[in-house]
């Protein structure tokens, strides 16, 4: 099949709604992949190349038709990404070559796994991976990445000989051991063992005997004071931690006026005053394939356990009452098992133009991978879940 091959400097030159009807065909759509998201990272600020995220979008067309689409970037670091390849950067420089700049296809500032090469068709998702490899050869570039890939992905890329990785993150399920959805926060508890139900009892307690309550806003009843007042919290996470935010406040006014229906927020107030807030994104909310993603967080006031409230307990709460079936608690954080964010693992693909090089990932990548399978292993056994005897 040949395709018009198009490589973009702005995802505002591609239509939103061919991007979004093709991201709609997807094995794993998320909000994140939405051509506003996306749009909105790069008229905000946040990701463009002065932040050293240059787009080069590139796209299959078929007449007027969008047959393949993919957020590619030339990157000259790897922060933002959340898949770390800082020793391959460091094993290039030890031998006095460049390993910047790089492609990478992902969302910035984003590790949630999902659709990376949108596509009509396992056909046209190879076309565009070959069109991908096309741009890294042109710009001469080290390597190309795609992070937390789909199931479809990653056939795409198995199909075109690159090497695959593994990392490990934590999801929650809306489902007991015998797969019934929790009828309540209290029926949740109730599928823990004894230890983990206490310590959740009694972080919970924490929170409230300080006097903290939470109230909670869907969608358009966020109003612009809640998005002042999260931003103010999320900034202040960051600077101190001795970094400037990602993600600026014009990128949170894009989702504000263009997502809104994507966010719900929980804020915890003290006394008639707000004092900390999270902010969770949704997918297909009112379907049974509701997914809620935790993505950020930040408090004015120190409260013991305020954070495992506010980033878990709040939106466990809120995602059993509205029959969300998943919750994805983002990156790292083995400790998220004992909230019953179970071991899952995520995956990335990449190519390595350099030959010795990219034989050198390819068997550490084998060694890293047998590691992650032990390690997913020993967490599966430390499941925070009753154990239940054979009858």
């Amino acid at each position: 099949m040949d395709y018009v091959i198009r490589v973009h400097a702005s995802p505002l030159d591609i239509p939103a709604a061919a991007w979004d009807a093709l991201l709609a065909q997807q094995d794993a759509p998320s909000p994140f992949m939405q051509h506003a998201y996306l749009a909105a990272l790069h008229t905000s600020g946040s990701a463009t190349p002065d932040t050293g995220w240059t787009p080069q979008f590139v796209t299959l067309w078929q007449g007027d038709a969008l047959a393949a689409a993919s957020a590619l970037y030339i990157k000259d670091h790897s922060y933002g990404e959340y898949v770390f390849d800082w020793a391959w950067a460091n094993a290039y420089a030890d031998h006095g070559l460049n390993y910047f700049p790089k492609a990478t296809c992902a969302v910035p500032f984003t590790p949630v796994p999902g659709s990376r090469l949108l596509a009509v068709d396992a056909n046209a998702r190879q076309a565009l991976l070959k069109a991908m490899l096309e741009v890294a050869h042109q710009h001469e570039l080290s390597s190309l990445h795609l992070l937390f890939t789909s199931p479809n992905d990653r056939a795409a890329c198995d199909a075109l000989g690159l090497m695959q990785r593994q990392t490990v993150q934590f999801h929650w399920h809306n489902a007991d051991m015998q797969g019934q959805r929790f009828e309540s926060f209290d029926a949740f508890l109730a599928s823990l063992s004894q230890e983990k139900r206490k310590k959740i009892k009694q972080e919970r307690r924490r929170v409230a005997d300080a006097g903290v309550t939470f109230r909670t806003s869907l969608g358009a009843d966020i109003s612009t004071k809640d998005w002042d007042f999260f931003y103010q919290c999320y900034e202040r996470t960051y600077l101190e931690h001795g970094n400037a935010p990602y993600l600026s406040r014009e990128f949170f006014e894009h989702m504000q006026h263009h997502m809104h229906h994507n966010w719900v927020l929980f804020v915890a107030e003290r006394e008639g005053h707000a004092i900390a807030s999270s902010l969770v994104a949704v997918q297909d909310l009112g379907t049974p394939q509701a997914v809620a993603y935790g993505r950020y967080w930040g408090a004015l006031e120190r409260v013991d356990c305020l954070h495992f409230k506010a980033c878990y307990y709040q939106p466990l709460d809120w995602c059993i009452a509205n029959g969300v079936q998943r919750f994805e608690g983002g990156a790292q954080g083995e400790h998220k098992m004992a909230r019953a964010l179970m071991p899952v693992a995520t995956y990335s693909a990449h190519w390595l133009a350099h030959p010795a090089f990219a034989d050198a990932v390819e068997r550490y990548l084998e060694r890293e991978s047998a590691g992650v399978s032990h390690y997913l292993n020993h967490l599966a056994e430390r499941s925070p879940f009753k154990r239940h005897e054979p009858q």
